[in-house]
């Protein structure tokens, strides 16, 4: 197996962004995926954004076929992808083309020039080969011809054909940039072996040509050192590299451990959500139950029926699909059973941007169903912490009897970041309103004094036999009714128990200043990017006084908003749509003065142009 070098003079960096790119299918992900779970193996914090078209294998070459992975790693704290890439991979002139603004002046490009053929210039739109006409002069290109030295590579392995060896292109290319970042091969090796355990001459291939990438950087004058960065320094504690949808999944199956219940999740699949679906399947001996049903309505009342037999039942999907769950939502609101909806949010509208990022689901989650329907909605913000609020969804809707919206993103979904294992012993008790022991003036709507959650009675129970369904019910008995006072308690006591849920979660805090000249809000997945910058300036001569609160619980509102909020002198509310959030603040709060910056791209925001923006606003 091929190591590190040890006689290379190495220059040591706090941090280094870099970006794989080419066709979806030179195996950009898997590349980027392997750099990213290597350096997290070597203890490097890590931030990695996924960058893929919506077709399956989009037209060969072509501007919107571009896939790319970028991945930011350091021994310092990382929040982010980074905005500016110090090194470019490009396998292709069209991964050039669309990525070549992202690059630093003077900083690195490694290209397949056996890629920049006429025919791919031209499906680029290159007037001339940008290899040859010096556009290219103020970075420092690397030129090599991977698919031929590739083929060399494996000329003497047999069992290949022509498209397998030319799909190897890509382990050359890591194995020059392990070389350059001073990573060992060895754990890609492992993956080989492992993945790959059935066909033993891709192990092969596989290994001999990122071995052989590896060595080709090292002979390279135009790499003269190796590039070194330290582990970064994080609280004690054994960590794995994670991605946000993995996470999710794993916060409900520690949410029904916990809970002792068994697992349910009815979904259909839906980019980019189906991941969860995909890892959950695999973990049939804690107990998940995992349907993939016909459509996005029988996933969500397949769900519900599992509700009433007395699972943690969950449901999967994105915008699209939530749009199809409404009126079942409204179902299991109405009857006031425990249910989950993740919504992975993506670009819209209708199909949009299936898999860019987006944060345009907001008000559809709080609002987008028939009749009064208010339901519990909350957000996750990074990869890791997923896991966390996961597992507080499982943990409301079960002691509050409603059901809980949770929000991600694309952006955070298949991102991946370092998760700190948890202890099930270190985790909040989850409680149930199950009832067992009857007593004669029991009532399926009983009500908890605190939290107004119904009785859960699960069907089958002696003695606890009872009604449920979409027809508005009486207040105690459950029977359907029609009686105009009824209905209107109803509607206001179901209201009223979503309000309550202030009461058992966190007040709002503020990173870096609790009071100042700018407060910048956000929520859900934008916090890295916001983090990031708001910290800079605070580095900053002359642009300190800039807090940040960011909202992971949307409805109901943290009680101490309103008190947060007095005490800056200007509110910037950051989303990834056209001001969904700063609507429902507005809504909450009529005097509050919002200033708003939005993006609507499918990207998620800049470091760079976040900090500039609030430059500005500091200065009016």
């Amino acid at each position: 197996m091929a190591t590190t070098q040890s006689n290379t003079q190495h220059e040591v960096l706090e941090a280094v962004i870099i970006r794989f790119v080419g066709d979806s299918g030179d195996g950009m992900q898997l590349t980027g995926t392997q750099f990213s779970d290597t350096s997290a193996m070597f203890g490097n914090d890590i931030a990695t954004f996924p960058n893929y078209p919506a077709e399956i294998r989009a037209p060969q070459g072509s501007l919107y076929g571009v896939s790319g992975f970028q991945v930011h790693i350091g021994s310092v704290e990382i929040s982010t992808p980074g905005d500016e890439v110090d090194l470019l991979v490009a396998m292709n002139p069209a991964g050039l083309k669309t990525n070549l603004h992202a690059v630093k002046p003077g900083h690195t490009i490694i290209v397949d020039t056996d890629a920049f053929t006429k025919k791919n210039l031209e499906k680029a739109q290159y007037d001339s080969n940008p290899l040859e006409d010096n556009s290219l002069e103020n970075y420092r290109v690397i030129e090599v011809s991977m698919t031929s030295l590739t083929k060399e590579t494996l000329k003497d392995v047999q069992g290949l054909d022509n498209k397998s060896i030319t799909r190897s292109k890509n382990m050359f290319a890591l194995g020059m940039v392990y070389w350059m970042y001073d990573r060992s091969p060895d754990y890609t090796i492992d993956f080989f072996n492992k993945k790959f355990k059935s066909k033993p001459e891709i192990i092969e291939a596989n290994t001999k040509v990122l071995n052989a990438g590896f060595y080709f950087a090292e002979t390279l004058e135009l790499i003269p050192n190796a590039y070194s960065i330290s582990p970064a320094k994080m609280p004690a504690g054994t960590y794995r590299i994670i991605m946000g949808n993995t996470a999710t999944a794993w916060g409900f199956l520690a949410a029904a451990e916990k809970a002792g219940l068994e697992l349910f999740l009815g979904s259909y699949p839906i980019t980019p959500a189906s991941d969860i679906l995909h890892e959950l399947v695999k973990h049939k001996h804690f107990g998940v139950k995992a349907l993939q049903a016909e459509d996005e309505i029988a996933g969500i009342t397949s769900a519900i029926g599992a509700s009433f037999a007395g699972d943690l039942a969950i449901t999967t999907t994105s915008g699209p699909g939530l749009a199809l769950k409404g009126e079942a939502l409204g179902l299991a609101m109405m009857i006031e059973l425990p249910l989950v909806v993740v919504n992975v949010q993506r670009g819209g509208p209708s199909t949009g941007l299936p898999t860019k990022t987006e944060q345009s689901d907001l008000l559809q989650s709080m609002y987008g169903r028939n009749g009064e329907s208010p339901v519990i909605v909350i957000a996750a913000s990074t990869p890791a912490n997923c896991f966390n609020f996961a597992y507080q969804a499982a943990k409301m809707t079960l002691e509050h009897m409603t059901p809980v919206v949770l929000l991600t993103d694309g952006y955070i979904a298949n991102g991946s970041a370092p998760w700190k294992i948890q202890s099930a012993k270190d985790m909040s008790e989850i409680k149930n309103n199950i009832v067992s022991e009857y007593h004669e003036n029991w009532h399926p709507y009983d009500r908890d004094k605190e939290t107004l959650a119904r009785n859960w009675a699960i069907p089958g129970t002696p003695q606890f036999e009872h009604r449920v369904g979409g027809l508005e019910k009486d207040r105690i008995s459950g029977n359907v009714s029609y009686v105009p006072e009824n209905h209107e308690y109803m509607t206001k006591i179901r209201a009223e128990k979503i309000k309550r849920v202030q009461n058992y979660i966190p007040d709002l805090t503020t990173e870096f200043e609790e009071e100042g000249d700018l407060l910048v809000v956000g929520w859900g997945g934008t916090y890295g990017s916001l983090h990031t910058a708001v910290k800079k300036l605070n580095e900053e001569e002359g642009f300190s006084n800039i807090g940040l609160a960011h909202f992971n619980y949307i409805n109901p509102l943290p009680k101490n908003t309103e008190d947060v909020f007095s005490k800056f002198k200007k509110i910037v509310v950051c989303e990834l749509n056209n001001g969904q959030f700063a609507k429902i603040l507005k809504i909450n709060f009529n005097n509050l003065n919002l200033l708003e910056y939005n993006k609507v791209q499918g990207l998620p925001f800049g470091n760079g142009e976040l900090a500039e923006k609030f430059k500005q606003l500091l200065v009016k």
